[in-house]
């Protein structure tokens, strides 16, 4: 989902910074929302009698508000979500909790912003209230992503609201062809079908890329800007078993540049063969328009924009579309880039509005009103409701939503990933996409900027 926003943060100074993973209004609204049985009753909190929660401006926004107005009939309190554009909702809270401000008491909030809600002061820590947040009800790659900083410490600041991580659409009418199939086992020895792992999903692109017919294998993101190049990479580096560093201790060198490191980023750019022409900038909008153009055979995306997908009045192919989550690595690890927000209550506000916040925050983290957000059209992280056959079977992608889930991962969430992520993209796109030095160059460039970064900040000694 997801987000691609320039924000504005700093303990003291708003600074320009990048939202990660998932930005961007949703091209069409997600299925109508089914009749959702009624959530238990919640306690009203003191005398506060309205809460307001900032987001940005796109269909889960209109979801929460509809959930927020559930809440105000069982209890009496007032829920109202504020809606910024994508391009200016990071500014707008960036420079209210620079001011210390009090104009919103819940944030649904990026998950690379927890280092700073935690460390700069911006957030109310949940640890103590955790188990009453029904936090163990929730998927635990979505509790360490959208909840949990530093990671792998227990310490929480927000509650997991919306999920999201890449998955992949494919051309259903293209795989199940009989002429296709007979051509394909014919060449590679083995069906044509959803792939298994990587080196099948590569395969199976370079059977469909036919430049005579318009007609390629896939679509994948190669934007230098934001945060797009990261995302389509960590896929690959994480289902081969890598990681961008230590985030217990910070280092960078030795673990994002080793062996595994290359050889997963030479593995992605070995992609960029199979993509159609003017894919050097590509991220989730062009990864739509070649799909719905009848251009690739597969396309990378978020879970967020696949609703558009299965409908047949925004993709002409949405009776043969098909879903699947990321394949398993060269070792059989599977692993997805997630975007996606969770849900923080700003630490600015009363005590009295803390404590009517925090009824709210377990009034929505209960079976009952995570099954009503997944009904309303919300990304659910609750493992009840993704597990139950009524989530599973509602959407054709819900049940590769599910899996990625449980084994989605992020980037770093600390105060200067802006910086961070802003470096690595450079290089990224210079050695993926402009063909410019090796592998092992382009992570020893980033695994040195990125160290810099930690050490200027503090974190890495």
């Amino acid at each position: 989902m997801h987000k691609r926003i320039n924000f504005a943060i700093a303990a003291l100074t708003v600074l320009a910074l990048v939202l990660t993973a998932c930005g961007g209004a949703a091209t069409t609204a997600a299925p109508a929302a089914t009749s959702a049985p009624a959530a238990t009753q919640a306690p009203v909190a003191s005398n506060v009698k309205e809460l307001t929660i900032i987001w940005a401006e796109w269909d889960p926004s209109n979801y929460l508000q509809q959930l927020g107005n559930e809440y105000e009939k069982q209890t009496g309190v007032k829920i109202t979500v504020v809606q910024e554009p994508w391009g200016t909702f990071g500014d707008r809270f960036g420079t209210e909790m620079a001011g210390q401000g009090t104009s919103y008491d819940l944030v649904v909030g990026d998950s690379q912003w927890l280092g700073q809600g935690a460390t700069l002061g911006w957030y109310v820590e949940l640890t103590p209230q955790w188990d009453a947040l029904n936090g163990k009800a929730y998927s635990p790659a979505a509790v360490t992503a959208y909840a949990e900083y530093p990671k792998g410490s227990g310490s929480y600041w927000a509650v997991p609201t919306e999920g999201d991580a890449d998955g992949w659409s494919y051309r259903k009418d293209l795989f199940e062809n009989p002429d296709e199939q007979a051509a394909f086992k014919t060449k590679y020895g083995y069906d044509l079908a959803v792939p298994k792992t990587w080196m099948e999903l590569r395969d199976i692109a370079e059977f469909f890329t036919r430049p005579d017919k318009n007609l390629y294998g896939l679509s994948i993101y190669t934007q230098k800007d934001y945060d797009a190049l990261t995302m389509g990479f960590e896929n690959v580096l994480f289902s081969w078993g890598g990681a961008w560093g230590d985030y217990s201790t910070y280092k960078v060198d030795g673990i994002l540049n080793n062996k595994t490191g290359v050889e997963a980023l030479e593995f992605y750019k070995s992609l960029y063969a199979f993509v159609p022409p003017g894919s050097s900038n590509d991220f989730w909008q062009e990864s739509i328009n070649h799909f719905v153009g009848g251009e690739v055979a597969m396309a990378m995306n978020f879970f967020a924009f696949f609703p558009g997908l299965a409908n047949e009045a925004t993709n002409p192919y949405a009776k043969s579309t098909g879903f699947f989550a990321n394949p398993a690595g060269p070792t059989g690890v599977r692993s997805a880039a997630l975007g996606g927000q969770g849900l923080s209550i700003v630490k600015h506000i009363s005590a009295e509005r803390q404590a009517a916040a925090l009824e709210f925050l377990k009034w929505f983290g209960k079976d009952e009103s995570q099954q009503l957000w997944a009904d309303l059209g919300g990304y659910t992280c609750n493992l009840t409701v993704l597990q139950s056959d009524k989530f599973l079977n509602n959407t054709p992608y819900n049940k590769a939503f599910a899996e990625s889930m449980t084994f989605m991962q992020d980037f770093w969430a600390v105060p200067v990933y802006g910086e961070m992520m802003a470096n690595g993209q450079l290089f990224l796109h210079q050695y993926i996409v402009e063909d410019q030095g090796t592998a092992q160059a382009t992570l020893d460039k980033i695994a040195e900027s990125h160290e810099d970064s930690l050490k200027k900040a503090g974190l890495l000694k």
